[in-house]
């Protein structure tokens, strides 16, 4: 009996989930919750033609989910005696809205309005272990549940406190907005029933979560609850602290790529010059600090320094390319003549650089140390720097503050151990800034891959799809947030950090087709992180990955003579899939009439619990390639985008459009235009002018996202979700527009150089002085 798709199952009741939280003895009101279990794994239970895939059946927000699990009754949501909710979230803000969507779900479970619901970043809690990454759009996956618990627990002493006050039965209360009310309409405040919670001991709280009392909060489209200060300049970054005598630092760094400092020339001179504090050697650089960061741009542009020929000397992009050719797996069907479709890609590597430049401050003293940073392993980080600076972990304060973009980099904590280093060496606090030209040359890239893939057709379907991702390793040795993993990861063989690319890869790629034998693994050229700084960019392999099997995907597509959109509809595993790849159909008027050189095309992907459809228009016509804007990268252009997401239930509609809009705004760059060029052992990149991101005259004249309602009751991740579909929706359209599927990424790749490299030595250019030239 054929098993019907996921879509045609009936949708599960609502149903009731039993928890126990707990009130903790102590000053004021403060509850926990405690979980045996959190957000549920995905099924094992599918029956499909394809053997299903690791991911299908545990994927990698079900790794990291239950690793936060067994202290999750260390995250407690406190009420003060206004009645207001203040909770510290172990994760880390970089703008995606995670502190936006935490305190709406606070809000929904007090019934407490949104602006009476604070939500901060906690510090390093080396107690949590495994329950402080922020990464894996796991945040509100794993945190979900046992928030809505804590407030659950919360409410439910406040109902009883109110009761006694009231002189009511608890089952007779109802709360409105804050405040409980009995039948004959008497009333407590929140900030009065807190007072009456006995707090004199910890004792355990059962707590029913009902699933079908309709929301107010959760599932509305809300701003964010940082953005007029985000607007208005008050939001608070790491180089906006005022720390007593933590003045201005930076570094100056090598031309080539992880050069070390020999000798420094001239230290005396610079360490005169005007502003200027301090001068010294620090295992990345020589660091010098000044009364002003421009004094010390000044100064890091006077030093004199010999370096040793860094860890890639002479290598360029082409001799990468060949040493993962010569590392692929080979491919276990052999080719078949016109019963194989297959294709070779080349993915370069690119800058995983925030708009926030890395940054950190730090003041070390002889027995403590504080730092103040943001950091998605704040864990990891204050392990390290108490390594390094020989102090126990316990007397390193690591205080997490929101960050300008991650994009994944900040999972790695470069900057605030810098800033640890330089304050120790000197003395004395110092604001760590990295200048824009450091990160794209000394900071962490996103791993250069290949990706070779081959599937067999027999008559009407298609029999095998192999897939070979070969990449330069991805550094992974942050581990888990904590210091037992990072350590794993870091041992000197590589061979543990390899467990963790070999991990990851297992449990994020899933290809969403019934390809008969599917086996998508990953190599790595080399084990060791040391030749090139890389990090999970956002969405770690999953663009590299989809980019390459989509487009064989059209391929196949092509062979059978059917439309894209019917191949994929008829192949596809998932009904979730299904769903989102009909209404991006739908949406995005597959199918129209458009002129010649003008494409659409569409892609789907499945991950964090979710499935994303995509569908472009990509305007490939010589005006539009050619077109001339002043300091421009041009080239094809993206007129529309349509996005459909189904990421299970939708917090905040408004965050996850914002977020799918980012994600696109990623792919499409990956595809056209952004990349590092790695000439004589260094990257050419420096600062965002020279960087092909995504710019205005880039973005779709028209863009929409629809984010479905889903049948799931649990939250899916977002951050990453829009990237991997979106790249690969844009090379499709690529190949359709142009005739020829493109097998290098970005496809301007080998075009000459849209920009003259800044200079190598010095390493930073001078400070701007017509900052209000192009101002009108």
């Amino acid at each position: 009996m054929p098993i019907p798709p996921d879509s045609a199952l009936p949708a599960p009741a609502p149903t009731r989930r039993t928890f126990l939280g707990y009130v903790i003895g102590g000053a004021g009101l403060l509850v926990a919750a405690d979980l045996g279990l959190g957000a549920s794994p995905a099924s094992a239970a599918v029956v499909l033609p394809s053997v299903p895939q690791i991911p299908e059946a545990y994927d990698l927000n079900d790794f990291l989910t239950q690793c936060a699990l067994p202290t999750s009754n260390l995250v407690a949501v406190r009420i003060d005696r206004r009645g207001d909710a203040h909770f510290a979230l172990p994760r880390m803000e970089v703008g995606q809205g995670i502190t936006t969507s935490t305190a709406m779900i606070l809000a929904e479970e007090l019934d407490l309005p949104l602006d009476r619901v604070h939500v901060t970043l906690a510090p390093a809690r080396p107690e949590l272990l495994f329950n402080q990454l922020t990464g894996g759009s796991n945040t509100t996956i794993s945190t979900y549940t046992p928030i809505r618990v804590a407030a659950a627990v919360a409410r439910q002493s406040l109902l009883e406190a109110a009761a006694i006050m009231l002189g009511a039965q608890v089952t007779s209360l109802t709360t409105k907005g804050g405040t409980i009310l009995d039948s004959l309409g008497s009333s407590v405040t929140y900030g009065q029933a807190a007072q009456k919670v006995d707090t004199s001991r910890t004792r355990e709280v059962k707590v029913t979560l009902d699933e079908s009392r309709e929301r107010k909060v959760v599932g509305t489209p809300q701003r964010r609850i940082d953005a007029l200060d985000a607007v208005t300049g008050r939001k608070t970054f790491a180089m906006d602290l005022k720390v007593k005598n933590a003045l201005p630092t930076m570094v100056c760094r090598a031309p080539a790529l992880n050069g070390k400092p020999v000798k420094v020339r001239n230290a005396a001179k610079v360490r005169a010059m005007p502003g200027v504090t301090h001068v010294g050697v620090v295992p990345t650089g020589v660091a010098v600090r000044a009364r002003t960061f421009g004094q010390c741009i000044d100064a890091v542009r006077a030093l004199d320094v010999q370096w040793s020929e860094g860890t890639v000397p002479g290598k360029k992009a082409d001799d990468v390319t060949r040493e993962l050719r010569a590392a692929e797996l080979p491919l276990a069907v052999p080719a078949l003549g016109a019963t194989t479709v297959e294709g070779s890609f080349t993915f370069h590597f690119r800058s995983g650089s925030a708009l926030e430049p890395n940054c950190a401050v730090a003041d070390v003293r002889k027995d403590s140390a504080r730092i103040w940073s943001g950091l998605k392993s704040p864990i990891d980080a204050q392990s390290k720097i108490a390594k390094l600076l020989g102090l126990p972990q316990t007397k390193v304060e690591v205080n997490v503050v929101t960050g300008g973009g991650s994009f994944g980099r900040k999972l790695f904590s470069d900057g605030a151990i810098e800033a640890a280093q330089v304050s120790k060496a000197f003395g004395v606090p110092v604001k760590l800034m990295w200048h824009r030209a450091d990160e794209p040359r000394q900071g962490r890239v996103h791993p250069m891959a290949t990706s070779r893939i081959r599937a067999t057709v027999v008559g009407d379907t298609v029999a095998t799809f192999e897939q070979r991702h070969t990449s330069v390793s991805c550094d992974f040795t942050h581990g888990l947030g904590e210091r037992i993993t990072a350590e794993v990861a870091s041992l000197p063989s590589g061979l543990g950090n390899l467990g963790f690319s070999e991990t990851v890869f297992l449990l994020t790629q899933e290809l969403p087709y019934n390809f008969g034998v599917v086996t998508q693994l990953l190599n790595e050229s080399n084990y060791d992180q040391s030749r090139f700084n890389t990090s999970s960019v956002r969405n770690i392999y999953s663009p590299d990955v989809r980019v390459a099997n989509e487009l064989i995907v059209d391929q196949l597509a092509a062979r059978f003579r059917t439309d894209p959109v019917e191949f994929r509809r008829t192949f596809t595993k998932s009904g979730v899939v299904r769903r989102v790849l009909d209404r991006a159909a739908e949406l995005g008027e597959w199918g129209r009439r458009l002129p010649k050189g003008v494409a659409q095309g569409i892609a789907i992907h499945k991950e964090y619990k979710g499935a994303t459809a995509v569908v472009v228009e990509l305007d490939c016509r010589p005006a539009t390639v050619n077109r001339k804007v002043r300091d421009a990268v041009t080239g094809p252009r993206v007129l529309r985008a349509t996005m459909v997401v189904d990421c299970g239930l939708a917090i905040n509609p408004l965050g996850i459009e914002a977020q799918m809009m980012g994600g696109f705004s990623d792919g499409m760059a990956q595809v056209l235009t952004y990349s590092n060029h790695l000439v004589d052992g260094h990257f050419l990149e420096a600062s965002w002018d020279n960087s092909a991101y995504t710019r205005q005259w880039n973005t779709p004249l028209e863009f929409r996202c629809e984010v479905m309602e889903s049948e799931s009751t649990e939250p899916g991740g977002i951050g990453e979700a829009g990237v991997a579909a979106s790249a690969a929706a844009v090379a499709c359209a690529y190949a359709r527009a142009t005739g020829t599927m493109p097998t290098e990424f970005p496809v301007n790749f080998r075009q000459p150089l849209h920009f003259t490299p800044k200079s190598f030595v010095p390493p930073v250019p001078a400070s701007p002085t017509n900052g209000l030239t192009f101002v009108s």
